[in-house]
């Protein structure tokens, strides 16, 4: 796109910048041991819960061929997505409120891009090196040892892709049949093109796009701003603690500085013999080393930017440099906008968590959260649906008696077998004709055809009121009424 200057020339304007290739440097502390601890967590429960077994099945499994979703010892039927329903509900209502109260905690620490990426991290830093390693590399023309390495680094990466999308394949065809698939080649063109593409996607995402996929592919970046405030806990920099910034004076920790940091701090001049008089800067020495280990390449000291996903590993980074030099911990930390600005304390910024909103989204999400395992609680693994032949609505079979025949579509949502009678009342003399017995196996469902016959004279023309009850004979507390409509010829 071009447009004309006060002088007539061209002006060209870019509508997209080039990506700058961010290398990030890898930060330890309190908050990456954090955030590998979540990363072992959920990967463990991602790559694991495939391989659980529950009365002789896969304990977590989504069959999308029967239309069943098995979860541990629930069975969930097509009848009960109101429940998966309300498990995304639940889980976009504790999204608001760990928003609310601290930010993008979920980015920085359990979102499956922060994840994969952080694995794929240390995949290439064992590969190819640190971060000044990884960028001299690339820098280099191609070499034998330049591909080799790289050949490497994208073989593990796609190793790991292989493995995740087979994981997640595993969840709608039972893995170990996946397994047997796999070891004798074969594999259906469905479950082949699924774990290629999810392969395909987290190589993509995890080794390519990175903090791409943050910027300008996620929404939750969008519209995090509307679940903000000035109490939500956010990763800051102390501007009045930090600035100026610029070089210290030598001190006595500094010179006990291991020489490998000291080179990491040449920007900050910390070799300076020391001066004397007051000091004329803040405490950042500007030593870029939170703008290095930030994995979508920010500068924290410029505020709040929707490209934070709050990960802390500047504040790692920053503390560490603090304890170097001999400051303060927390120039870079977990605060609040207006804990900076009225220099409040843990204890206060914690009372003002508890604030209007957060209350309304803990209200909700307690709510929604008591009435799901309510509803689960109570649930009958029952179920029946009564439709009527709609061929003949009603006919006189011998003896003048009335005959409507009905089908029962009857689901034993439990694991195990039961033998079920079926029973109608609501007219005098009504009764079901022929067998009133059905057995289904655990987690089977069978259309039962039931005849309903009234004697001659029972009941009014036209449409009368019934209840067909279906219960377990050997537990009868599995018991399901419904209700239907008998037609009496007029």
């Amino acid at each position: 796109m071009s447009s004309a200057g006060p002088d007539g020339t061209a002006t060209v304007i870019k509508m997209y910048a080039a990506r700058a290739e961010i290398y990030p440097r890898e930060a330890k502390g309190r908050y990456a041991s954090l955030r590998w601890a979540c990363v072992w967590i959920t990967q463990l429960v991602f790559y694991g819960l495939p391989w659980l077994q529950w009365n002789d099945r896969q304990a977590v499994l989504f069959d999308l061929g029967t239309r069943k979703f098995y979860l541990f010892g629930i069975v969930l039927w097509p009848q009960d997505f109101i429940y998966l329903a309300a498990l995304l509900i639940i889980a976009a209502y504790a999204l608001f409120l760990i928003t609310a109260v601290a930010g993008r905690v979920w980015c920085g620490f359990a979102c499956p891009q922060t994840v994969y990426t952080e694995i794929f991290l240390w995949i290439e830093r064992r590969i190819e090196g640190t971060r000044s390693a990884r960028m001299r590399l690339d820098r280099q023309p191609w070499s034998i040892g330049k591909l080799s390495r790289k050949t490497a680094k994208h073989a593990a990466w796609g190793l790991v892709a292989l493995w995740t999308g087979l994981t997640f394949v595993g969840y709608f065809t039972p893995i170990k049949v996946l397994q047997e698939e796999i070891g004798a080649f074969a594999l259906g063109p469905w479950e082949t093109f699924w774990i290629l593409f999810y392969a395909f996607a987290t190589y993509g995402n995890a080794g390519w796009m990175r903090e791409q996929v943050c910027k300008y592919m996620c929404p939750y970046a969008r519209f995090q701003s509307a679940m903000f405030d000035h109490d939500t806990l956010i990763v800051t920099y102390d501007k009045t603690r930090g600035e100026p910034r610029g070089p210290q004076a030598r001190n006595d920790s500094v010179a006990a500085m291991p020489a490998a940091m000291a080179r990491l701090l040449a920007k900050a001049d910390l070799s300076a013999p020391a001066t004397a008089g007051a000091r004329t800067t803040g405490d950042c020495i500007d030593c870029s080393m939170c703008v290095q280990v930030c994995p979508t390449g920010i500068d924290i000291r410029d505020g709040l930017q929707y490209e934070c996903i709050g990960c802390a590993a500047c504040v790692d980074a920053c503390n560490s440099v603090m304890d170097k030099v001999g400051t303060p911990r927390g120039l870079v930390r977990y605060a609040t906008e207006n804990a900076l600005q009225d220099n409040l304390s843990v204890a206060q910024i914690r009372r003002r968590a508890l604030r209007p909103r957060v209350l309304i989204y803990c209200a909700l999400l307690l709510a929604i959260v008591v009435a799901f395992f309510s509803a689960l609680a109570l649930r009958t693994p029952l179920k029946v649906d009564v439709i009527r032949d709609r061929g003949a609505l009603g006919r006189e079979i011998d003896g003048g008696a009335i005959e409507n025949v009905y089908r029962l579509q009857i689901m034993n949502t439990a694991e195990v077998a039961h033998r079920f009678r079926i029973n109608v009342a609501g007219i005098d003399s009504i009764a079901v004709g022929g067998s009133t017995e059905v057995s289904l196996s655990g987690a089977d469902a069978r259309a039962v055809p039931v005849s309903i016959r009234v004697a001659h004279g029972k009941g009014h023309p036209g449409s009368n009121p019934i209840v067909f009850t279906v219960e377990a004979v050997d537990d009868p507390r599995l018991r399901v009424k419904e209700p239907a409509v008998f037609f009496v010829p007029r």
